[in-house]
């Protein structure tokens, strides 16, 4: 077969304008069929605006579309659909009220001869289906009912049903564990057996080297080039993703901490969370593992007061505080980095300047009211601070890069003068070069003498940027190790169930 014949999509010169930013500039990418493609870049550098343009979603300022060596327009999902290009985006798309079949056949459901729903044969197909992928779900369960690496398997299903030759998958596996991304990669090597296409879109350089054949570079909306992952280093990788060598991941520790900020005993919330206990020093980088679901975020909850505590006591500075809202929490200078800033650390339909300072309003105040001069200066000054790449202030957050939204949230709270900070999964969906930026400010946070708080799924991340790491396992804690402790091992032992 020749190397002509074996190419399913061709994107030649795609260019793409917002305003303010040029999105896209002559991109270039080729998919064969049969293999899985990565596509790579730091924040920012055009993937997400590529892919709507493949499927649909967005229309293409110039360039040419090739499917099947045949040029083509896609000017809807729908076109897109009849081509035999499907996607998965990041935020899943499914009714949750809904089974699994009427999700997979939603707005294509089979009728019988009296035009009404055949929901036999919509069930028989969606088993069929579903036993052609390998994946064991019943096809009459509620979504609701289903785990979110379950969620996504559905949404492939969703994509296969219209016999789709090209799949693109955008971070897929950001909330899964270990056993549900083996479980997700196999379904996607059993996709490239029956000659499907897919694109795989992470951030996650062990993902991309484990599963994906070639993999396209792009940076600043910009083509850099296509590599088979066998003939490339992840350090060269990481070097063309984000324009220079980055020698060392991590930086440096070496803060020196002080007296104890923090004291949490016995806090539970009569459910899931049970006794759980521990400090936090000035200076500080305290980090919170274990398996999804193990309880961490829940916990993090009831310290913000934006969940019920049923139990437990708090002392910030040596002073007992009762925080029973979120309000309050922020009156004793605790600041909380959620793990989803879209819906919770953002409003993205307001601009960056406003997103900074909304809640801390009083010190972009004047007598009583609002000074605009006052909130762009200080919102300024966190750009360059934070280096948050936007073409101004006044960009709406929704059009900031995922690395750059999250620095928008951390500036909120430096605005409010938190001293203690807690960093929900803070890096999730985030590039190699801004997660760089990020350890920097989390380490430059703790040498002013705060004290952090780092919950996260990736356990090399918490071994390089924290002093200490607790562990929990079913909403108790089950370990804890300082810096001189760290591995992988004792950590998964203790996120398991504690060493015996």
């Amino acid at each position: 077969m020749s190397s002509k014949q074996e190419i399913f999509l061709r994107l030649d010169g795609i260019s793409k304008s917002f305003p303010g930013v040029k999105a896209l500039s002559e991109v270039c990418l080729t998919v064969k069929k049969g293999e899985i493609h990565a596509l790579v870049g730091g924040n920012g550098a055009g993937k997400s605006t590529l892919m709507k343009i493949l499927s649909g979603a967005y229309l293409k300022d110039a360039g040419t579309i090739f499917v099947n060596e045949k040029e083509t327009e896609i000017g809807s999902p729908r076109v897109a659909e009849a081509l035999g290009i499907s996607i998965i985006y990041q935020e899943l798309n499914l009714l949750l009220g809904l089974t699994v079949a009427e999700n997979i056949y939603l707005g294509r459901r089979p009728k019988n001869a009296l035009k009404m729903i055949d929901w036999k044969r919509m069930n028989a197909d969606a088993g069929a289906l579903l036993q052609r992928l390998g994946i064991d779900i019943n096809p009459r369960a509620k979504v609701s009912t289903l785990s979110i690496a379950q969620q996504q398997l559905v949404e492939i299903a969703k994509a296969m049903s219209i016999d789709a030759r090209l799949v693109i998958m955008d971070e897929p596996t950001s909330s899964l564990t270990t056993r549900e991304i083996e479980l997700l990669f196999a379904l996607i090597r059993r996709l490239k057996a029956q000659g499907a296409s897919v694109i795989f879109i992470s951030h996650r350089m062990d993902e991309i080297f484990e599963i994906a054949d070639r993999v396209t570079v792009m940076r600043d909306g910009c083509y850099i080039g296509d590599f088979d992952t066998k003939e490339i280093s992840r350090n060269e990788l990481i070097s063309l993703m984000i324009g220079r060598e980055m020698k060392q991941q991590f930086p440096a520790r070496n803060v020196r901490l002080g007296e104890e900020l923090l004291r949490v005993e016995g806090l539970s919330d009569g459910k899931k969370i049970r006794d759980v206990s521990f400090s936090l020093k000035r200076g500080e980088v305290l980090g919170f593992a274990g398996l999804v679901g193990a309880g961490r975020t829940e916990v993090m909850r009831l310290l913000f007061g934006a969940d019920k505590k049923h139990g437990g006591k708090l002392w910030i500075s040596g002073r007992e505080v009762r925080i029973k809202q979120p309000a309050q929490a922020i009156k004793n200078r605790l600041g909380f980095v959620t793990e989803d800033r879209k819906s919770e650390g953002l409003v993205l339909t307001m601009p960056l300047k406003m997103n900074v300072s909304m809640v801390a309003k009083r010190k972009v105040k004047k007598r009583g009211f609002l000074n605009m001069r006052l909130e762009r200066e200080v919102a300024e000054g966190y750009v360059r601070e934070l280096s948050i790449v936007t073409p101004s202030v006044n960009q709406k957050a929704v059009f900031l890069s995922g690395g750059n939204q999250q620095k928008v949230v951390l500036a909120k709270w430096l605005l409010s003068d938190s001293e203690i900070m807690i960093l929900d999964e803070p890096t999730r969906g985030i590039d190699v070069g801004a997660k760089r930026d990020i350890y920097e400010i989390i380490n430059r946070l703790a040498g002013e003498g705060r004290a952090i708080i780092v919950v996260s799924s990736e356990t090399e991340e918490l071994m390089g940027v924290c002093d200490r790491i607790i562990v929990m396992s079913e909403g108790r804690i089950t370990g804890e190790l300082t810096r001189g402790e760290f591995s992988q091992k004792r950590i998964t032992e203790y996120a398991v169930g504690g060493i015996e």
